[in-house]
Formats: structure tokens, C-alpha cells, sequence
């Protein structure tokens, strides 16, 4: 893999041996940029981009790709918005063109506005009808609250309403600059071919961009770590058959050191395997839930882990109790060194199966860039893994998960 930017945008390529070329367009624009009484325009600008652009309508950006047998996509994060393609290797230069024209040339007119504002409505309501889904912004909500990060990504009803045409391209005027983009490639294909239809379509379709004398500022910047905004532990009335709860607390962002020891903890305790610890007491042995997981998501200055599982109303107690219980033994005490050495194997299975699929990587390495300026390769991730000790994990759970940090959200 070889990187270099252009004008302040940050591409990299891999290449493959597939005859199916995976494109990528990652923009630093998402959720925690926006203007707070317009919440959800970055996601609202990931729908409008797809209803017009300055050379084609709606229906031809529709079946640009698709009728080559292609896919075109896009999905928005905190953090940012992602467009991506893919196709076959020969019909890479339309993928290319494609991207750099959505992000550059949009043409926002009222009508489509109006009609994709409903779209969104309908899909807020939609998620606050799955208390599985919902409960997961209503945690983050409360455990950002005063922050861009505690505005849901489909943003609320009462701030979409104030969005208008003018809004959406000032957001794209501010946002989907040079110097806020990575453009990412696994194809086969040679690399020059690539590099060269890149910067074809942005002369065509970024010209006033390319004009100017913009390149990435040189080394990392690192934001200051978010302080702790609060605790909480909160019970909402759903009057639901089941009910859902978050154990979590606030964690350690993309540039820690430490973030590796608790990617490695959380696998442990609620990964995707089904030997994850807390599946295997509150499922597999105890029959008290149909779900429960642990996840860990990293910002630029922050993070978060969060446990959820889904209950019977009689079971929750018992549930909260034998994860307290399992947090517990991780904080007073070090894994065994067998216990380490397989969960450090299952982990880097688990990564290296993940990495197989092109698609992924082609969309991890454009976060990479947009976070650390590099990707980190294969090699560099095994040693940090293995790096981990024992008492490092155990660190790590007093830490995060430190009685007196922990927060917990319930729908009963």
C-alpha cells in the first residue's frame, strides 16, 4: 500500500487480485460538526447528495452504477459520512467520477428537500419503535449530554424542520473540503492508472479546489481527552414486553495507548464469538437472555463501552448482578496467562477474517487515514495485541469500569 495527498486529500491504494474494485470517499463531516440547531444535517446531507448533482438527476445517479451490476452506497457516523462503490474493475474510472461528483457538485433543490426530510421523520420513528435500537442513543445522550456527541446521527424532529437548501450547502461549503477527505481503493488495477482518474475528476468536478494551495497540515494533531461529563443510572418506562439495559461508562479515544487492552477486554467479556464471557453465564447457563454484547467505540477525544442485554423484567436484576460480578473479577484480579494467550488468539482470528473482506478494508483504511494519517497494517496490530499483559487488562477494568464511573440506562 502506497499513500500521498493531493491538495490536502489523503489517498491510499491496494491492490488485489479480484476482478471487483472497491472505492471509497470518507469526509470528516458527521455528527459532532454540526451546528446544534440543525442536528442530523450531516446525515441529511448523506441522503440529498444522491438527488442531484450540476450534470446528472436523481434517476441517473441511481442507475450510474447499478445497471454495470455496481453498488453505490454511503452511511454517516459521528464522525463522518462515507460514500462508496463498488464494481467491476473495469468500470473503475465511473466508481471514481461518481464519488468525487456527489461530494463536490450536489445540487440541493426544495422539493427533494422536503420529500427526504420526510424520509428521515418516517426513520425516526421507526427506530424509537425497536427500544433495542433506541436505547443506544438515549445512552449516549445522556453520557454526552453538552456535546455535538449526544445528538443522535438521524438528529430529532425539531431540529431537521429548520434545515433548509441554504443550510445544506453551507455544511458542504465548510465540510467537504480537500483537507477533510480520504479517498481509499482496493482494485486490481495499476496504481498510476488510479491515481491519474482521481485527479481527473477532481479537475473536472473540484475545480475550484485544486486551484488553491491546500495540503494537509504536517504531523498529528491530538485533540485533548474529553473529561467525564457525568453518571447516571436511569430507568425509563417503556411498557415493553422485554427489557433492555446499558451498563456503560465513558473510555478511552483513538489515540490512547491503552484502547488496546480494552478492545481486548470487551471481546472478552461481549464479543461477536458465542463463548464471549457474558454470554456464556447469562445465555448459555443461566437461559436469562436471547442477546447480550459489549461493544467499544472510539472518538477522536473519547469513547464509549457499553454492555446491553434484553430481558424477561424477572430476570433483570439477576442479569445486572452477574455482570457486576464478572466486571468485578476483571478489576481485583489478572487473567491467567492461558486465559490471555487464547483471548489474544481469538482476537487476531477474528481481525484477520475481517480483513479478508475487501469492501471492509477499503472503508477502514479511509477512517484510518482521517484518524491517525496512516493505516495501521497487519504486523503493527498483531504486536500491540500482543503486548498486552495480564495487568494491563486488569488496569484497564478498574479504570472504565470503575464503580463509581459506571452509568446504566433501563427500559422497563
Amino acid at each position: 500500500m502506497k499513500e500521498f495527498d493531493f491538495k490536502g486529500l489523503q489517498f491510499l491504494f491496494k491492490k488485489s487480485s479480484s476482478p471487483v474494485a472497491y472505492c471509497a470517499l470518507s469526509i470528516r463531516s458527521g455528527t459532532r460538526r454540526e451546528d446544534q440547531r440543525f442536528g442530523g444535517i450531516a446525515h441529511l446531507t448523506e441522503h440529498m447528495i444522491f438527488k442531484g448533482t450540476e450534470y446528472k438527476s436523481a434517476s441517473c445517479i441511481n442507475s450510474y452504477i447499478e445497471k454495470l451490476g455496481g453498488e453505490l452506497n454511503a452511511f454517516t457516523t459521528k464522525e463522518e459520512i462515507v460514500i462508496h462503490s463498488t464494481v467491476l474493475k473495469e468500470d473503475i474510472a465511473r466508481a471514481i467520477g461518481l464519488l468525487v461528483e456527489l461530494a463536490f457538485c450536489p445540487k440541493f433543490q426544495e422539493k427533494e428537500l422536503e420529500k427526504e426530510k420526510t424520509v428521515v421523520l418516517d426513520e425516526i420513528i421507526t427506530y424509537k419503535d425497536s427500544p433495542a435500537d433506541q436505547i443506544f442513543d438515549d445512552f449516549e445522550e445522556l453520557l454526552f449530554e453538552g456535546t455535538n456527541l449526544s445528538m443522535p446521527v438521524l438528529g430529532k424532529t425539531k431540529t431537521l424542520k429548520k434545515i433548509g437548501v441554504k443550510e445544506l450547502y453551507e455544511h458542504t461549503r465548510t465540510h467537504f473540503t480537500l483537507s477533510n477527505m480520504a479517498f481509499t481503493v482496493v482494485a486490481d488495477a495499476p496504481e498510476e492508472k488510479v491515481r491519474e482518474l482521481l485527479l481527473k475528476a477532481l479537475k473536472k468536478y473540484a475545480p475550484s479546489a485544486m486551484e488553491g494551495d491546500g495540503k494537509i497540515s504536517e504531523g498529528l494533531t491530538i485533540p485533548p481527552r474529553m473529561p467525564q461529563v457525568k453518571t447516571f443510572n436511569k430507568v425509563v418506562n417503556r411498557k415493553g414486553h422485554q427489557t433492555h439495559c446499558i451498563i456503560g461508562a465513558q473510555a478511552y479515544p483513538y489515540y490512547e495507548k491503552k484502547r488496546m487492552a480494552l478492545i481486548l477486554l470487551v471481546n472478552i467479556l461481549g464479543g461477536p464469538a458465542a463463548n464471549s464471557r457474558l454470554n456464556t453465564i447469562l445465555r448459555e447457563k443461566n437461559g436469562l437472555v436471547y442477546n447480550v454484547d459489549a461493544a467499544y467505540g472510539q472518538y477522536s477525544d473519547t469513547g464509549i463501552v457499553t454492555i446491553y442485554f434484553g430481558c424477561d423484567r424477572q430476570n433483570y436484576e439477576k442479569c445486572v448482578r452477574l455482570i457486576e460480578g464478572e466486571l468485578e473479577k476483571f478489576r481485583v484480579a489478572p487473567m491467567s496467562d492461558r486465559t490471555l494467550k487464547a483471548a489474544k488468539k481469538q482476537l487476531l482470528g477474528q481481525l484477520a477474517i475481517s480483513s479478508d473482506n475487501s469492501e471492509a478494508q477499503c472503508l477502514s483504511m479511509g477512517k484510518s487515514l482521517l484518524v491517525f494519517r496512516e493505516v495501521i497494517g497487519t504486523a503493527r496490530m498483531r504486536q500491540m495485541i500482543e503486548e498486552v499483559t495480564a495487568s494491563d487488562v486488569m488496569e484497564v477494568a478498574a479504570d472504565i469500569f470503575a464503580p463509581e464511573k459506571i452509568c446504566k440506562l433501563t427500559y422497563m
